[in-house]
């Protein structure tokens, strides 16, 4: 098969012919038809991610049909339409007993703990437990930009941040997550700041339901400016981006009791972000995390998808081919353009 592939951290992939996967007992193969590209790929060609062994082949937000089945799957057949959250549980630790598949101790993730979906075929283990069924319906580009940004967004928004009709919402970085969460959080009946750098993202923002928006690089205080606007502060703020300064401004601009959700990975010289621990005592603020969504759950936004009340395809940015993926890849750091890249040519 056809895959992009790094030998080394920090040096160019290539598309190179590469075996073909084979499942394991408890897993698929599946055709892949869709997969997005994420800063969470790009963390991982950093050399961020110590779960990544060289050579390897990036790719988790996937859509595609299954291709072949291991001895032991029972609720796939080849031909399904299916895509999978980037955590996949191992369905029987402590975490995935209760329910909690995103943090499974033996966690599998496509594009890091094993080769990925920037391939012609992927191979994905404990396929029982977190296959999703695609309707006939949604398109392979939707589909795939669901399979990081969007549930993550939406556990950030829905189980996480707990967001009710009418509270604020504070959303920092308009990149893939951030416009996931805006739309999430509108769609729940929140009211949505959406704070970036750039006035084209901002303006996307806007499209998506932000009801007001900041300008960061225009703003000399931005958790000020989020209080002003919100009359006190939010009630939930996103971390969308993954940075010191937007972790820190995220928690500051809460109001009393607020809840803060880190979206945006934290890796590399940011892993020790500061903050302002007086401030999350005395105001007895939550500081949560979201990491990825259980395949169980897909369900609830499915649904919301089908009766148009989220509109995931707005997100979609370009289609791009396997060979354009390394230098779209490489420039991921780089926050250029707006929405979702996916790649639908292979």
């Amino acid at each position: 098969m056809r895959a992009v592939v790094y030998e080394q951290f920090e040096t160019p992939p290539s598309v190179k012919t590469v075996p073909d996967p084979t499942p394991a007992p408890h897993g698929v193969v599946v055709k892949v038809e869709a997969t997005g590209l994420c800063r969470s790929d790009w963390h991982g060609w950093m050399g961020h991610d110590s779960d990544v062994v060289l050579p390897h082949v990036p790719g988790h937000e996937l859509a595609g049909t299954v291709a072949a089945i291991g001895s032991q799957v029972t609720r796939w057949k080849v031909g399904d339409r299916v895509t999978a959250p980037f955590v996949c549980g191992c369905g029987h630790c402590f975490e995935c007993n209760s329910g909690n598949h995103q943090v499974c101790e033996r966690q599998f993730q496509p594009g890091f703990t094993a080769w990925g979906s920037f391939a012609e075929y992927v191979a994905l283990d404990f396929a029982d437990t977190n296959l999703v069924r695609l309707p006939d319906d949604l398109d392979f580009a939707t589909a795939a930009s669901l399979g990081c940004r969007f549930v993550t967004s939406f556990r950030a928004i829905v189980d996480q941040g707990r967001v009710l009709p009418g509270e604020w919402v504070a959303v920092h970085g308009c990149g893939g997550v951030g416009l996931s969460a805006i739309m999430i959080a509108t769609a729940m009946g929140a009211n949505v700041v959406a704070v970036d750098l750039t006035e084209e993202k901002l303006a996307f923002a806007r499209d998506m339901g932000a009801v007001h928006t900041i300008n960061a690089a225009e703003t000399d205080n931005v958790p000020r400016a989020v209080k002003q606007l919100t009359q006190g502060g939010a009630h939930v703020s996103i971390d969308a981006l993954g940075h010191p300064v937007t972790c820190y401004n995220s928690i500051s601009n809460l109001r009393r009791r607020g809840r803060h959700v880190q979206v945006g990975l934290m890796l590399g010289d940011h892993t020790d972000a500061k903050v302002p621990m007086a401030r999350i005592i005395a105001h007895e603020l939550e500081i949560l995390g979201s990491h990825g969504m259980q395949a169980f759950r897909y369900k609830a936004m499915m649904d919301m998808i089908a009766t148009g009340k989220l509109k995931p395809q707005k997100l979609v940015g370009r289609n791009i081919s396997l060979d354009e993926a390394p230098a779209a890849l490489m420039a991921m750091d780089r926050f250029e353009g707006t929405g979702i890249s996916v790649i639908t040519s292979f």
